[in-house]
């Protein structure tokens, strides 16, 4: 029996700019066909196991030719699967789309078209220009630029098109920009009429390059702008310097790599969105329960002794979710821990042991294991009972120190941190090209297994391909770690927060402006 085919718009780069249905479509297929327009934070949709095919096309060479993207579409869906083409932009705008459903009509093969967000509204959108205005410009014309000068001509009917409309919009036409000025100006168009040329917009690296319809080829030329850009040519143009937004967000211009735990990753990619960089996630851990009877039995063993605890100290909000888990696992409640004082390290820890009913004292300055010490060192006492609930990974520093003095501690490793199975061959693109302009570490593990996952993609001296990339890190324990690995850490936030972390990034973007 024969799959589906689902013709899907991505959007003109930004990945939250695909549709709610796009990104539906992109956790139920089986197999993603893709083209370099299209955000590489999106193939992080897939389902697990989903196969990507890239047949992008680039400037000076086609990966794969249209007819036979056609046929790979076909053959795939006869296999039963449920293909997602995904396309830049909107599938029906010079994508091309009609010959795709046009060949699975003929094999009787189900498929959608998904409409996406063109760039030609979108880009200029996310540069300050709305290609509409009450007092400038009422109608717009979508051309391609991409042609040569002759099928331009034989295409485009320059008598008729230059004034047709207030806005002109050329997808894909940089290299022909001085052929394109030279037949507006000949049609009619004043050789001052504002020109905006908006390269890889929404995405990092967005460029704007404004000029007139006289002098856009001479700037192109010195500036050395490159394709894919959208040249948006009329008065609205003029629009820019009082609407411009994008560029004036706090991380406008970076993407930054996230390589938490996906679990864990949304606050931080939330951020980094907000502020107007583009995060780039790269899962390189995952946490889970452990999977011995060992280890369980020393669970049940620290949770039968809730009762006792005269302190207990969670330090992550892992700990805090595993810990949760298992005590409904035990059939326990929070109640058995009436005896103890529950301090988290950290809000966000704090955060999480509120939803569940638990206001847990909050350690002030340091949100570090050292902070424990710090805040109630004095207050314990030898032969109090003490109570951590962790990972498997977490560091032998604080039940160290309270050994010493003279507390009973009781280490429950409620989860274990292991290696995420990725492969990213993406990123191993944008990191070669500097592409990556910071990386961020909330933990001594996520530089750790970083730096691992790194020599399994084939990277031999990972710290030479970082040289040039911006290291962020939470606090001083990852930094050591990361200088450990042969990083230069730029960045450590000021408290051992997201938050912290982000206002770093923020002030080192306005520095390097």
């Amino acid at each position: 029996m024969a799959g589906k085919v689902y013709l899907v718009g991505a959007g003109p780069g930004d990945a939250r700019l695909i549709t709610v249905k796009g990104w539906q479509c992109m956790q139920k297929g089986d197999v993603v066909v893709y083209d370099r327009l299209a955000s590489p934070r999106l193939l992080g949709l897939m389902k697990p196991g989903a196969e990507k095919i890239y047949v992008g096309k680039l400037p000076d060479r086609h990966t794969m030719k249209q007819e036979d993207i056609n046929r790979l579409l076909v053959d795939l869906a006869l296999e039963g699967k449920t293909v997602i083409r995904l396309k830049g932009g909107d599938p029906t705008i010079f994508g091309r789309v009609g010959e795709e459903a046009e060949l699975l009509r003929q094999h009787g093969i189900p498929y959608e078209i998904v409409p996406g967000i063109t760039s030609a509204i979108s880009v200029p959108a996310y540069a300050g220009i709305p290609v509409t205005h009450r007092d400038m410009a009422s109608s717009l014309s979508i051309i391609t630029g991409h042609e040569s000068p002759d099928k331009l001509d034989q295409s485009i009917h320059w008598d008729k098109v230059t004034n047709a409309t207030g806005t002109l919009i050329f997808l894909m036409g940089v290299a022909k920009i001085g052929y394109i000025s030279e037949q507006l100006i000949r049609h009619g168009r004043s050789p001052e009429t504002p020109i905006a040329l908006i390269r890889w917009g929404t995405r990092a690296e967005q460029e704007t390059l404004v000029g007139t319809l006289a002098d856009i080829e001479a700037s192109v030329k010195e500036a050395g702008f490159k394709p894919p850009a959208v040249i948006v040519v009329g008065e609205v143009v003029r629009q820019r310097e009082q609407l411009k937004w994008a560029e004036d967000m706090p991380l406008f211009g970076k993407r930054i790599l996230v390589t938490r735990a996906r679990s864990q990753a949304s606050s931080l990619v939330q951020c980094i969105e907000d502020l107007g960089g583009e995060p780039y996630e790269f899962p390189v851990l995952e946490t889970r329960l452990p999977q011995g009877e060992e280890q369980y039995g020393q669970i049940r063993e620290a949770l039968t002794r809730l009762h006792e605890y005269d302190w207990v100290f969670f330090t992550s909000v892992n700990g805090v979710e595993y810990f949760f888990q298992h005590l409904e696992r035990e059939g326990k409640d929070i109640r058995s821990l009436h005896k103890a004082r529950i301090a988290a390290v950290g809000p966000a820890t704090c955060t999480a042991l509120r939803s569940r009913g638990v206001a847990a004292e909050q350690l002030t300055g340091n949100f570090q294991a050292e902070g424990i010490m710090e805040m109630y060192g004095r207050e314990m006492q030898a032969g109090q009972k003490v109570l951590l609930p962790r990972g498997n990974l977490a560091r032998a520093w604080l039940p160290d120190q309270l050994r010493e003095l003279g507390l009973e501690v009781t280490e429950a490793s409620l989860y274990e941190t292991v290696p995420a199975d990725v492969r990213d061959d993406e990123l191993i693109s944008l990191l070669e090209q500097g592409a990556v302009h910071a990386i961020t570490f909330t933990s001594s593990s996520t530089v750790t297994y970083f730096i691992r996952a790194l020599r399994q993609m084939g990277i031999e001296n990972p710290p030479d391909l970082l040289k040039d990339i911006m290291i962020a890190v939470i606090g001083p324990v990852t930094g050591k770690t990361a200088e450990e690995e042969g990083m230069k850490v730029g960045l450590m936030a000021e408290e051992a927060t997201i938050g912290s972390l982000v206002n770093a990034l923020c002030a080192w973007n306005k520095r390097t402006e």
